[in-house]
């Protein structure tokens, strides 16, 4: 089995996976201090509770943007599995698509594996919208080249700017509102219209004009943890695909094997 590790900025996930099917996947607070020793204690229990077996690894693969997360993790899997960790975007798992963009190795793993993932699933252009600590917009062409994107601060990190830097605005959760209108008779209410519909209003002006920059029409896929909230009020997304870096990684460790 494979087990991948897909690093966060707010969260570690890690996924089991038997060919390109996952059977089980858990996620912890991303903290780089945390040992080998200590992912360990917390994995093998989750592992053992749903009957899976460590010896039934036989590779893993991180995808990391915290690059001090990466050595603990390289040491839980040479000291607990006894697999020599990939890593996404090293050799052999390195992407092997063309990125085309000023500073090519500034691109983050996690986005280049959801190119990879997302070329492998649907045809034609693409423009991935990834929600998780910060937003990103990424074009991927035809060809399965990165052509670039952009970066948003993500819905939660925009709220805590409010919150944080306004003196009397309450703590609310991001949340599905209960109507379409975008006039609010509370406080609550209009934090939520502010910072919900005009997410949502950025993101179509965005898609517009990458659309439009694009010259080719381009389907649109959602990923990360608040893309089915936001799918329920737009048509903006041709597709919802949570899993879409897991299953990037996973692409990536089955050609490292036959390699």
């Amino acid at each position: 089995m494979l087990l991948a590790i897909d690093v966060g900025n707010t969260n570690v996930v890690f996924a089991l996976f038997e060919g390109r099917t996952i059977k089980s996947r858990w996620r912890i607070a991303t903290d780089p201090r945390r040992t080998g020793d200590e992912y360990a204690v917390w994995l093998m229990q989750l592992m053992d509770i749903e009957g899976f077996a460590r010896g039934a690894v036989d590779q893993i693969i991180i995808s990391t943007v915290v690059p001090r997360a990466l050595h603990n993790l390289q040491v839980l899997a040479d000291k607990y599995f006894k697999v020599p960790a990939l890593v996404a975007g090293q050799a052999p798992a390195d992407y092997g698509m063309e990125i085309d963009v000023d500073e090519p190795r500034s691109l983050g793993a996690d986005r280049a594996v959801n190119a990879i993932a997302a070329h492998a699933k649907y045809p034609g252009d693409l423009i991935v919208v990834d929600f998780g600590t910060a937003t990103t917009f990424d074009a991927i062409d035809f060809n399965g080249a990165y052509k670039g994107g952009s970066i948003a601060p993500g819905i939660n990190l925009s709220l805590d700017a409010l919150v944080g830097n306004t003196a009397k605005l309450p703590r609310i959760a991001i949340e599905s509102p209960r109507s379409d209108s975008v006039i609010g008779r509370n406080t609550e209410d209009q934090m939520l219209i502010g910072v919900f519909w005009g997410y949502v209003a950025m993101m179509e002006g965005l898609i517009a004009r990458m659309r439009a920059e694009i010259g080719r029409p381009a389907k649109v896929i959602a990923t990360g943890g608040l893309a089915i909230l936001f799918q329920k009020h737009t048509s903006l997304f041709d597709a919802v695909d949570p899993d879409l870096t897991l299953e990037g990684m996973a692409i990536l460790a089955e050609k490292a094997r036959k390699a």
